[in-house]
């Protein structure tokens, strides 16, 4: 299994200690020796990358994660990204995109979050507009599943329906979550898959280290793992990005430990 760090942050200070997230999640991991579905866990046994970056400086370090990203895509079936914040998503997904057309594949995004991330995008995107630069380069907004916003802009509400981008609402998700994950993976169907994991798409009271703790109302722990070990079913799934996690607001550890749970699941 391939698992990359991508110590990347841009937002506007509020996402500053994210950049800690990825060695405190492979710390934590270590406890962890078997995961749900019975697999041994060995750290060890991991082939373990990190992508450095100076996030005083954006541009090169875009231009560093887009460069390894592809690379990684053009020769590893499937990597695991331990993020920064959900900037680093935007070169992520744009490595995962050119090299998707590089092949003729269909390239597919599933985008776990409590917010679309659709704003008006700067030169470098932050946490914020990541997903809309994206979107704006040319990667097909048909093929792109929001699951789990509960907190949008009015600018990002006409983004979504401008581009007729699929969403899964938190009622829709939780009234019937088994069908609602029927769905989520026939999605995918017949398409390269890359999934991006914000931390506040669960509940603060379960994941309480993140810079929106005050948005209330998401899944809980158990709903999300359940989700994530029947996407990793997924034969064509390429890729995934856990991000947003802030050691430095953590309580008990507890959202450490639940990004090392969400990983083993993966693994």
């Amino acid at each position: 299994m391939f698992v990359v760090k991508v110590p990347g942050i841009n937002g506007f200070g509020k996402t500053k200690g994210c950049e800690r997230a990825g060695n405190e999640i492979l710390k934590t991991l270590k406890e962890i020796y078997s995961n749900e579905q019975g697999k041994e866990i060995d750290v060890g046994k991991l082939d373990l990358e990190e992508i450095h970056l100076d996030n005083d400086n954006l541009e090169l370090s875009n231009k560093l994660i887009y460069k390894n990203a592809f690379e990684m895509f053009e020769s590893q079936p499937k990597t695991i990204f331990l993020g920064g914040d959900h900037s680093v998503s935007y070169s992520l997904t744009r490595g995962f995109f050119d090299s998707c057309e590089n092949s003729g594949k269909k390239p597919c995004l599933f985008v776990f979050d409590a917010h679309p991330d659709l704003m008006p995008a700067m030169t470098e995107p932050t946490h914020e507009e990541w997903l809309r630069k994206l979107i704006e380069d040319g990667f097909p907004s048909e093929n792109v599943l929001l699951v789990g916003i509960r907190n949008s802009y009015k600018d990002e509400l006409n983004f979504i329906k401008e581009k007729g981008i699929k969403v899964i609402s938190m009622n829709n998700l939780l009234l019937d979550i088994e069908n609602a994950c029927d769905t989520i993976m026939e999605f995918s169907n017949g398409k390269e898959l890359y999934v991006s994991i914000d931390i506040d798409v669960i509940d603060p009271v379960f994941a309480p280290a993140t810079g929106y703790r005050t948005e209330v109302g998401g899944l809980t722990s158990r709903q999300f793992l359940y989700l994530i070990q029947r996407i990793n079913k997924i034969k064509n799934l390429r890729a995934v990005d856990i991000v947003e996690i802030n050691p430095e607001k953590d309580k008990d550890n507890l959202t450490i430990k639940l990004g090392s749970k969400i990983l083993a699941e993966l693994i």
